[in-house]
């Protein structure tokens, strides 16, 4: 793979990496959840939630559940997910709340809500450090022109 539009955290060594566009992080919970009516949330709203783990990957821990909050205190744990298909249905059987991107569509059973005081999500342009391929840095330039925001 020459190129890949993706979504941080990853290891980016050896990667020359552009941040394209960031993109707000919201709280998806079922329809039905106590806090699915509100306009906006925060972490102290949902400093009691259970949030996924990803079985393999602490960077995604700690980005996605906001793992250490900024008071310190822990996220509390969730269910152990090594697929979206699972993470969707802890949070459709009530299990756990997440936090994802605002773009991302989700089941109809589903709803998110927008937190508020967290940095956003990254979306990104990935490609190999010092590839001087012309095609590439054509893509980067055109990527760049189109989806920086």
């Amino acid at each position: 793979m020459d190129a890949a539009v993706c979504r941080l955290p990853f290891p980016t060594g050896g990667l020359h990496v552009t941040v394209l566009y960031d993109e707000p992080r919201v709280v998806l919970m079922p329809l039905d959840h106590r806090l699915a009516h509100r306009e906006s949330l925060t972490l102290d709203d949902i400093a009691d939630e259970p949030l996924p783990l990803l079985s393999s990957d602490a960077a995604w821990n700690a980005h996605w559940r906001i793992d250490p909050r900024p008071d310190g205190s822990r996220a509390p744990d969730g269910p152990v997910v090594d697929a979206v298909e699972d993470k969707n249905e802890f949070v459709a059987a009530g299990q756990a709340v997440a936090i994802v991107p605002a773009g991302i569509r989700h089941r109809p059973d589903l709803t998110t809500v927008p937190l508020e005081g967290v940095e956003p999500s990254h979306v990104v342009l990935a490609t190999r450090a010092g590839d001087r391929d012309r095609l590439l840095a054509a893509f980067r330039v055109c990527a760049e022109d189109l989806l920086t925001g």
